[in-house]
Protein backbone atom coordinates (compact mmCIF):
# COMPACT_ATOMS: atom_id res chain seq x y z
CA UNK A 1 0.00 0.00 0.00
CA UNK A 2 1.32 3.42 -0.94
CA UNK A 3 1.18 6.17 1.66
CA UNK A 4 -0.83 9.22 0.63
CA UNK A 5 0.69 12.68 0.39
CA UNK A 6 -0.12 14.49 3.68
CA UNK A 7 -2.38 17.53 3.56
CA UNK A 8 -3.92 19.86 6.14
CA UNK A 9 -7.35 18.19 6.35
CA UNK A 10 -8.07 17.28 9.96
CA UNK A 11 -10.54 14.49 10.66
CA UNK A 12 -12.11 15.04 14.05
CA UNK A 13 -12.36 12.15 16.50
CA UNK A 14 -15.49 12.74 18.59
CA UNK A 15 -16.03 12.10 22.30
CA UNK A 16 -18.15 9.03 21.49
CA UNK A 17 -15.55 7.52 19.13
CA UNK A 18 -13.42 4.64 20.35
CA UNK A 19 -10.90 3.50 17.77
CA UNK A 20 -9.68 -0.06 18.31
CA UNK A 21 -7.05 -2.14 16.59
CA UNK A 22 -5.04 -5.25 17.31
CA UNK A 23 -1.72 -6.28 15.86
CA UNK A 24 0.65 -9.22 15.91
CA UNK A 25 4.12 -9.26 17.47
CA UNK A 26 5.59 -7.52 14.42
CA UNK A 27 3.03 -4.70 14.50
CA UNK A 28 0.95 -5.96 11.58
CA UNK A 29 -2.74 -5.11 11.91
CA UNK A 30 -4.98 -8.11 12.62
CA UNK A 31 -8.20 -6.32 13.62
CA UNK A 32 -9.78 -2.88 13.20
CA UNK A 33 -13.18 -1.75 14.40
CA UNK A 34 -15.67 0.16 12.19
CA UNK A 35 -14.79 3.54 13.78
CA UNK A 36 -11.14 3.00 12.83
CA UNK A 37 -12.17 2.31 9.23
CA UNK A 38 -14.47 5.35 9.13
CA UNK A 39 -11.98 7.86 10.55
CA UNK A 40 -8.90 6.57 8.73
CA UNK A 41 -10.67 6.32 5.37
CA UNK A 42 -9.08 2.96 4.64
CA UNK A 43 -11.12 -0.17 4.03
CA UNK A 44 -10.83 -2.97 6.53
CA UNK A 45 -9.33 -5.22 3.85
CA UNK A 46 -6.64 -2.68 2.97
CA UNK A 47 -5.57 -2.34 6.63
CA UNK A 48 -5.43 -6.00 7.66
CA UNK A 49 -1.97 -7.58 7.61
CA UNK A 50 -0.38 -4.16 7.00
CA UNK A 51 2.14 -2.71 9.46
CA UNK A 52 0.61 -0.15 11.82
CA UNK A 53 3.31 2.23 10.59
CA UNK A 54 1.34 2.79 7.36
CA UNK A 55 -0.72 5.22 9.43
CA UNK A 56 2.32 7.07 10.78
CA UNK A 57 2.09 10.73 9.96
CA UNK A 58 5.42 12.36 9.00
CA UNK A 59 4.87 14.90 11.82
CA UNK A 60 5.44 12.13 14.39
CA UNK A 61 8.95 11.97 15.87
CA UNK A 62 10.61 8.54 15.80
CA UNK A 63 11.48 8.70 19.50
CA UNK A 64 7.80 8.48 20.49
CA UNK A 65 7.37 5.19 18.67
CA UNK A 66 10.66 3.85 20.02
CA UNK A 67 9.46 4.64 23.55
CA UNK A 68 6.09 3.03 22.84
CA UNK A 69 7.49 -0.17 21.33
CA UNK A 70 10.20 -0.57 23.97
CA UNK A 71 7.61 -0.47 26.73
CA UNK A 72 4.85 -2.57 25.19
CA UNK A 73 7.34 -5.29 24.24
CA UNK A 74 8.20 -5.41 27.95
CA UNK A 75 4.49 -5.86 28.72
CA UNK A 76 3.99 -2.29 29.97
CA UNK A 77 0.96 -0.28 28.86
CA UNK A 78 1.70 3.01 27.15
CA UNK A 79 -0.50 6.09 26.87
CA UNK A 80 0.67 8.51 24.18
CA UNK A 81 -0.59 11.09 21.73
CA UNK A 82 -0.46 10.06 18.10
CA UNK A 83 -1.10 11.92 14.88
CA UNK A 84 -2.20 9.40 12.25
CA UNK A 85 -2.32 9.73 8.48
CA UNK A 86 -5.64 9.05 6.73
CA UNK A 87 -6.16 7.48 3.32
CA UNK A 88 -6.98 10.90 1.82
CA UNK A 89 -3.79 12.47 3.19
CA UNK A 90 -5.63 14.12 6.07
CA UNK A 91 -4.87 13.36 9.68
CA UNK A 92 -6.41 12.80 13.09
CA UNK A 93 -5.07 13.16 16.63
CA UNK A 94 -5.77 10.63 19.35
CA UNK A 95 -4.75 9.65 22.84
CA UNK A 96 -3.73 6.02 22.39
CA UNK A 97 -3.54 3.37 25.07
CA UNK A 98 -1.48 0.45 23.81
CA UNK A 99 -1.05 -2.77 25.71
CA UNK A 100 0.07 -6.34 25.29
CA UNK A 101 -2.68 -8.95 25.60
CA UNK A 102 -1.65 -12.37 26.86
CA UNK A 103 -3.13 -15.83 26.62
CA UNK A 104 -4.22 -17.63 29.80
CA UNK A 105 -0.84 -19.38 29.92
CA UNK A 106 0.93 -15.99 29.92
CA UNK A 107 2.16 -16.18 26.33
CA UNK A 108 1.79 -13.28 23.90
CA UNK A 109 -1.60 -12.97 22.19
CA UNK A 110 -1.49 -9.55 20.48
CA UNK A 111 -1.03 -5.85 20.97
CA UNK A 112 -4.23 -3.89 21.43
CA UNK A 113 -4.64 -0.18 20.96
CA UNK A 114 -7.63 1.91 21.94
CA UNK A 115 -7.72 5.53 20.89
CA UNK A 116 -9.87 8.42 22.01
CA UNK A 117 -10.33 12.07 21.15
CA UNK A 118 -8.10 14.73 22.65
CA UNK A 119 -8.74 18.28 23.80
CA UNK A 120 -7.56 21.26 21.82
CA UNK A 121 -5.28 22.21 24.71
CA UNK A 122 -3.61 18.79 24.68
CA UNK A 123 -3.27 18.95 20.90
CA UNK A 124 -1.66 22.38 21.07
CA UNK A 125 0.84 21.31 23.76
CA UNK A 126 1.79 17.95 22.34
CA UNK A 127 1.97 19.07 18.69
CA UNK A 128 4.42 21.82 19.69
CA UNK A 129 6.57 19.36 21.64
CA UNK A 130 6.50 16.82 18.80
CA UNK A 131 7.45 19.55 16.31
CA UNK A 132 10.46 20.45 18.46
CA UNK A 133 11.51 16.78 18.68
CA UNK A 134 11.09 16.33 14.93
CA UNK A 135 13.02 19.52 14.14
CA UNK A 136 15.95 18.30 16.26
CA UNK A 137 15.70 14.85 14.64
CA UNK A 138 15.85 16.35 11.13
CA UNK A 139 18.38 19.13 11.77
CA UNK A 140 20.74 17.29 14.11
CA UNK A 141 20.14 13.57 14.60
CA UNK A 142 17.85 10.96 16.03
CA UNK A 143 20.20 10.72 19.02
CA UNK A 144 19.80 14.45 19.71
CA UNK A 145 16.02 14.07 19.55
CA UNK A 146 16.20 11.14 21.96
CA UNK A 147 18.31 13.22 24.36
CA UNK A 148 15.75 16.02 24.14
CA UNK A 149 12.99 13.52 24.95
CA UNK A 150 14.93 12.21 27.96
CA UNK A 151 15.47 15.80 29.17
CA UNK A 152 11.72 16.40 28.86
CA UNK A 153 11.02 13.33 30.99
CA UNK A 154 13.50 14.46 33.64
CA UNK A 155 12.14 18.02 33.65
CA UNK A 156 8.64 16.68 34.34
CA UNK A 157 9.80 14.14 36.96
CA UNK A 158 8.82 11.23 34.73
CA UNK A 159 11.05 8.40 35.84
CA UNK A 160 8.98 5.39 34.84
CA UNK A 161 6.30 4.23 32.45
CA UNK A 162 3.42 4.82 34.88
CA UNK A 163 4.48 8.42 35.47
CA UNK A 164 4.67 8.93 31.70
CA UNK A 165 1.14 7.58 31.25
CA UNK A 166 -0.19 9.75 34.08
CA UNK A 167 1.44 12.83 32.58
CA UNK A 168 0.01 12.13 29.12
CA UNK A 169 -3.50 11.67 30.54
CA UNK A 170 -3.18 14.87 32.57
CA UNK A 171 -2.75 16.96 29.42
CA UNK A 172 -6.11 15.84 28.05
CA UNK A 173 -8.33 17.90 30.37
Amino acid sequence: MTKPQPNETEHIVKNVDLIVSKSDAEGNITYVNPIFVKISGYSQASLLEQPHSILRHPDMPKVIFEYLWKNIKEGKDVVAYVKNLCADGGYYWVLATVKMAKNPDGSFRNYMSTRRCITQEAKDQISQFYKELLDVEKEQSYEASYEMFENFLTKHNIYDNQAFNTYMKSLNK
